[in-house]
């Protein structure tokens, strides 16, 4: 039976809304372990990475040498202690599923991940995360954490950030509405997999999600699915720091992890950005705890 290591990160560095760094409890309280119970899996709860508080750390203290990126030494102090537990998980023969916190937690979770295979990765989110230091508008690494895996711009050979076995031609972006140019341009000129809400409209989710996994699974040991939350539409999962209408939809969310699933080449995975003071009733909470389900193999029949 497979063992699932929950592994929690309760970081808000990388946004620009305080709240996300509940998220590890909010999905906990939703039901979490009696989702994958019923999955099938068995779990083990390594709780939850210290985190000092944002309030307590200055922002600027670790600047990058161009560009702008707030929190960038608490990031890596998170990251590269979450890859390290990743890392652990995979070794011990467990899937690591870690709980965020931001999308930035997701630096942590591919070099983890990476660190002594070969991985793809699919991305199910509105954004492409792309932006480097010196093309964000925001500062804020949540908007980063691709970039950072792939070594791109001021984050080549940065150690801590980087991916070693995630190579670019076994990345696919999913369900993307919300680009940036510099993020567009990027796209374009590396020719990554990306897929659009139009996409989807067009072609629907099932050949879309298949797609997007021939490719992040094509030659390599397995897969990191990062599911945020904001993927799905605003109506599905309103508990998110940068919701973006027009996203997919409950069902269509469920059909993507159980396509997931049955690629059988599930490796680690992450579910980011929900921010239980903007939620409903814990509704996108108790989402993420469904789908993560679904992607381990759980099934009405």
């Amino acid at each position: 039976m497979t063992t699932v290591r929950i592994i929690g990160a309760p970081t808000d560095y990388g946004a620009n809304r305080r709240g996300v760094d509940m998220g590890p409890s909010a999905i906990r309280y939703g039901g979490l372990a009696d989702q994958l119970a019923g999955a099938g899996v068995e779990t083990a709860d390594a709780g939850d990475l210290h985190v000092p508080r944002a309030e307590e750390r200055d922002p600027d203290a670790d600047a990058p040498s161009e560009g702008k990126a707030k929190f960038l030494r608490e990031t890596a102090d998170v990251c590269r202690r979450l890859g390290d537990e990743v890392a652990a998980t995979l070794a011990d023969g467990e899937v690591p599923l870690a709980l965020g916190g931001d999308h930035s937690i997701a630096i942590g979770s591919l070099a983890g991940s990476a660190r002594d295979a070969d991985i793809g990765a699919v991305w199910f989110d509105a954004h492409a995360d792309l932006n480097t230091p010196a093309t964000t508008p925001s500062g804020n690494v949540h908007g980063m954490p691709l970039a950072a895996a792939l070594g791109i711009g001021e984050f080549a050979d940065t150690e801590w950030a980087n991916a070693p076995g995630l190579s670019p031609e076994n990345v696919a972006l999913v369900g993307l509405r919300s680009v940036d140019e510099p993020e567009a341009e990027l796209i374009r000129d590396r020719g990554f997999a990306a897929y659009t809400m139009s996409d989807i409209d067009e072609r629907g989710i099932t050949a879309v999600t298949e797609e997007a996994l021939s490719v992040a699974s094509a030659g390599v040991d397995g897969i990191h699915v990062s599911l945020d939350l904001d993927w799905l539409d605003p109506n599905a999962a309103p508990g998110v720091g940068t919701p973006v209408r027009g996203g997919v939809t409950y069902r269509e969310a469920h059909s993507a992890m159980e396509i997931v699933d049955e690629t059988d080449a599930l490796r680690s995975m992450e579910l980011v950005e929900v921010n239980p003071t903007l939620d409903q009733h814990n509704e996108t909470a108790e989402l993420a705890t469904e789908l993560a389900a679904s992607a381990l193999g759980k099934r009405v029949l």
